[in-house]
């Protein structure tokens, strides 16, 4: 049973909270999405793999920097990172566990799956763009409704490296027209969560027939005199873990993400 969320009533709201509060939270069984946790400090996607494969992921991340920008890195067997001072095992809201590239299971703590030879990387995620998006004034409909972010695989091959290929993700944020530039200025402002975003309106151009029916996430509504904004995603190494079919990997459930210990402006370029 997951516990009572603590901000709901007489407690800091969820972009109070301290990232270590958070992720006590979501170590006791709390699973949301955590866009809006722990306003100012980055947050992170989650892909942790067996050894081997591990020289191909960096590969595959320094080829698709836009998609996989690394903020760090562990040796074999490790469950914390100098980025996030909690247990990656248990301190995410929700995981996936793959076998030979298929989803087999959506889970609140991996602790019994891990293994001494899994090397986990973390890449940075939008979600830590989206406090200066709100303090500029750029509506964020997904935190509006308490929802997840709309996320889709793209017809646009990453570059392959190794055994990994696969398909960009991409998360889309309806954004008003008049808002457009202030959205790509301050989100080309953090390169390290994504940057800039990849592609602005028709959906079609990215092979995205339906926004109603994203791959991850929820649909969020797109109203009149908005334009869908697309970003690159940190989905993307899960997307190449179903097309590469690797025997093992565990990664975030989407939009579930590692909120880490170091502040948004440390990602911040002039």
């Amino acid at each position: 049973m997951n516990p009572e969320p603590e901000h709901s009533t007489d407690g800091p709201s969820p972009a109070e909270l301290s990232p270590a509060r958070a992720r006590a939270l979501f170590r006791r069984g709390l699973r949301v999405p955590t866009s809006g946790y722990s306003a100012g400090y980055a947050q992170a996607n989650l892909i942790s793999l067996p050894r081997d494969l591990a020289f191909d992921f960096l590969l595959f991340a320094q080829r698709n920097p836009k998609a996989c920008p690394v903020l760090d890195v562990t040796e074999p067997g490790e469950v914390s990172a100098s980025v996030f001072d909690g247990d990656l095992r248990t301190d995410l809201p929700a995981y996936r566990v793959y076998r030979d590239g298929v989803f087999v299971e959506e889970r609140t703590d991996v602790t019994d799956l891990w293994r001494d030879d899994l090397v986990s990387f973390l890449i940075g995620c939008s979600f830590t763009f989206e406090t200066p998006l709100l303090e500029a004034g750029v509506p964020v409909r997904h935190i509006e409704t308490g929802s997840n972010v709309a996320m889709y695989r793209t017809n646009r091959a990453c570059r392959p490296a190794g055994r990994l290929s696969g398909p960009l993700v991409v998360s889309m944020r309806p954004i008003p027209a008049g808002q457009v530039a202030d959205a790509v200025r301050i989100t080309s402002r953090y390169p390290a969560v994504h940057g800039a975003p990849v592609h602005v309106g028709d959906p079609a151009a990215l092979g995205i027939t339906d926004l109603d029916r994203p791959d991850y996430g929820d649909p969020v509504e797109v109203r009149e005199g908005e334009v869908p904004v697309f970003w690159a995603c940190g989905v993307t190494p899960q997307a190449a873990v179903t097309a590469s079919a690797p025997e093992f990997a565990i990664g975030h459930a989407p939009g579930h993400m590692a909120v880490t210990d170091v502040r948004d402006t440390v990602y911040q370029v002039p």
